[in-house]
């Protein structure tokens, strides 16, 4: 967490997402309704590595959406869905990006989705689950921008 928020926040509103940070290093304190997160930078790139890059929290929620979507859908289906595991990966780098960002476009082009499937499910299942993986909200909210590429492992 960050040291000291500013002391004149005002709490945000259902649905809001707030930022804390102070101007001199990376660390940032994440409110979300009731919920306290924290993000910063990796020490080797200056920041104190008290929590996940930014990069690691959008593909944190590219993953969380996958597995609830795929999850959900499945339940409906009640078809014998035991667990879902996604992992992802994308090979942009935060502080480089930053150092052009005023004089060059810089975007994830790419973000890698490996989605394992645990449980007696036919392969007719599996790939209709993998059809509502690339379909979950946050996935179609960043599709249009950036390519994702999700498989079954």
């Amino acid at each position: 967490m960050v040291e000291q928020s500013p002391t004149n926040r005002v709490a945000p509103k259902p649905g809001d997402v707030v930022v804390y940070g102070k101007a001199q290093g990376f660390a940032q304190e994440i409110e979300a309704g009731t919920h306290w997160l924290s993000a910063d930078e990796p020490a080797s790139v200056g920041g104190t590595d008290t929590g996940p890059s930014p990069y690691d929290l959008l593909l944190a929620a590219l993953g969380a959406c996958t597995s609830m979507t795929v999850a959900m859908y499945a339940r409906r289906k009640q078809w014998p869905l035991e667990a879902v595991q996604v992992s992802l990966r994308q090979a942009r780098d935060h502080q480089a990006d930053c150092q052009d960002c005023d004089t060059k476009s810089v975007k994830m082009e790419r973000i890698e989705a490996d989605i394992e499937l645990v449980g007696p499910l036919g392969d007719d299942q599996r790939a209709r689950l993998l059809e509502i993986a690339n379909k979950c909200p946050v996935h179609r909210t960043l599709s249009p921008s950036i390519e994702v590429q999700t498989r079954l492992i």
